[in-house]
């Protein structure tokens, strides 16, 4: 048996959590299909315990970090995508039992996917869900094509900057939001332009007016929001988010996002799970597919992220308590 480090997290659905380390051990026999990878970075994203409640996935110990970029050690003996030395790039299943801090893992080679050399294992593993999440909302569910009118909101969030370039890639006109002077101008200066920046951190409800008037009244076909507010909610937390009734009113005829507008507008809405892709098997060659299109794009600069710095592995509990608290969305480790 070969023993790992792992960085495990204890909580409950309602408790505040607490992270500590713990040894786990690796088999000598690999399994048939699974892959042995050693760990070079590994993406922090915010554990979502309702939803792991809900999923019946219900254990004290829950592993972190599930984005991971790595090499392949070893590989089973009926793995046939992987050979020892590949890079790999993946995302663990829900029910994992390692943690992506762990410095070797076993994973199915189902969950993999090779990773351009010239494409960095920090780049990737900071950013793969959120392209993953972006081709979901956009493909998936808004059914994104040429000559359609996008409006992201927050688009220099690193969900809504993959947004913003897969969209551009497409053909799709880009109107954004920004939540601060810095980020409005990091939107603006963002090649292929987006339309049109509009603020919201100056406390004004323009959102309505620039939108109808840039979309010549008609409104947008797609709106990608990152959570909204009813009225009267004005709390710091939600001071940033726009109100439900502004999106609602954004969207144009047939568009996707009181339900009574909606049925008028004959517009719908979709939530956004990126997680459906591993609930089932038949859904493996698609997915498979989208992340060897994200990790392509990534190599060859149509999707551009924008990395957190990583930190290293002696620092990942704070920096895990820091992305479960909401105090930034993401953190990424090297290993």
């Amino acid at each position: 048996m070969q023993n790992v480090l792992s960085v495990c997290v204890y909580g409950s659905l309602c408790d505040s959590l607490c992270l500590f380390a713990s040894l786990q051990s690796l088999p000598d026999v690999l399994g048939s299909h699974l892959v042995r990878v050693q760990v070079k970075a590994c993406g922090l994203s915010a554990l979502d315990l309702k939803l792991l409640g809900d999923v019946g996935i219900q254990k004290d110990l829950i592993p972190v970090g599930r984005e991971v970029a790595g090499v392949v050690l070893q590989v089973g003996d009926k793995v046939s995508f992987f050979q020892p030395e590949d890079e790999v790039v993946g995302i663990l299943p829900l029910d994992s039992p390692c943690s992506g801090l762990c410095d070797v893992i076993d994973i199915d080679e189902h969950y993999l996917v090779q990773k351009p050399e010239k494409l960095s294992s920090v780049c990737v593993a900071g950013a793969l869900r959120d392209g993953l999440c972006a081709y979901t909302a956009l493909h998936t569910h808004a059914r994104m094509a040429a000559g359609h009118t996008l409006l992201v909101m927050d688009g220099a969030s690193s969900f809504g900057l993959m947004c913003i370039q897969l969209a551009c890639y497409h053909g799709v006109k880009v109107l954004t939001t920004s939540h601060s002077p810095q980020k409005h101008t990091f939107l603006e200066q963002l090649r292929p332009s987006v339309a049109k920046v509009i603020p919201v951190y100056n406390g004004s409800s323009d959102l309505l007016p620039v939108v109808l008037e840039e979309t010549g009244g008609l409104g947008v076909d797609i709106v990608i929001d990152s959570g909204v507010r009813l009225h009267e909610e004005e709390s710091e937390d939600t001071k940033l988010l726009p109100h439900k009734h502004d999106i609602i009113s954004v969207l144009g005829v047939g568009g996707s996002l009181d339900c009574r507008l909606l049925h008028l507008k004959s517009a719908s809405v979709t939530f956004l799970n990126q997680e459906v892709w591993m609930a089932s098997s038949a859904q493996q060659g698609r997915y498979l597919h989208i992340l060897k299109d994200i990790v392509e794009k990534m190599s060859t600069g149509v999707l551009r992220p924008q990395p957190e710095e990583p930190v290293p592995l002696y620092e990942a509990t704070v920096a895990m308590e820091t992305v479960q608290r909401h105090q930034k969305k993401k953190a990424i480790v090297q290993l």
